[in-house]
């Protein structure tokens, strides 16, 4: 669980962006988002494939 605690002469606005901050290094929101519906574990593979593919030409445009 993500907890921040806001210090007496702290904005509210930097307190949510540290909160905000926290989450996305605790993996909340992908988790989330990976576990609001059910993927197959043929669609599973076929996305990590994807992934790859977009990766190594990504590298492959950087090294050219």
């Amino acid at each position: 669980m993500v907890k921040v605690i806001v210090g007496e002469s702290e904005s509210i606005d930097h307190a949510i962006y540290r909160f905000r901050r926290k989450c996305e290094r605790a993996g909340i929101l992908r988790q989330l988002r990976r576990s609001t519906y059910f993927v197959k574990p043929s669609e599973k593979k076929r996305l990590r494939k994807a992934k790859a593919i977009r990766r190594t030409n990504r590298l492959q445009a950087k090294t050219a």
